[in-house]
């Protein structure tokens, strides 16, 4: 199993983000203190394409995991603290629902073995587990010293 390059990048630039939190607080409309970075800082930091940037940016922020500010003294900052936000939870912003085999899947039949497929009722505990696992990696790890 590997994760596209899009997603490998979308780790890349949000743990990215996430170094900026404690730096050049403002102050939201909700008055929490939170950083904020351009994309344009963010593919500099990254040295990741400023349309890819781009892309990401709009993936991440539909699935709530960024938040764009437009105008003077805009720009991204994340939409929950660092700690609340997963490696699952970026991986699935950009590729979907985590799905190792395509029965994990609720509905899709399309499967030729599905009938005499003994290992089926077995693919949603290990696919839960690889999920977990991406789980239980908060950004706050990603984003502090390599052990």
């Amino acid at each position: 199993m590997r994760l596209s390059n899009m997603a490998d990048y979308a780790v890349v630039m949000m743990t990215a983000a996430s170094r900026h939190c404690g730096s050049a607080q403002l102050v939201g409309a909700d008055g929490k203190k939170r950083a904020r970075i351009s994309a344009g800082q963010l593919a500099l930091e990254t040295g990741l394409p400023a349309p890819t940037v781009q892309k990401l940016v709009s993936k991440l922020s539909a699935a709530g995991l960024l938040r764009s500010v437009r105008g003077s003294g805009g720009g991204l900052t994340l939409a929950r603290p660092a700690a609340a936000i997963t490696l699952a939870d970026i991986v699935e912003a950009v590729e979907g629902p985590i799905a190792l085999t395509p029965c994990v899947e609720s509905g899709r039949h399309d499967c030729g073995m599905e009938l005499a497929c003994h290992v089926r009722p077995h693919w949603g505990v290990v696919n839960s587990a690889v999920r977990g696992a991406l789980a239980a990696v908060p950004l706050t790890q990603l984003a502090g010293a390599a052990a």
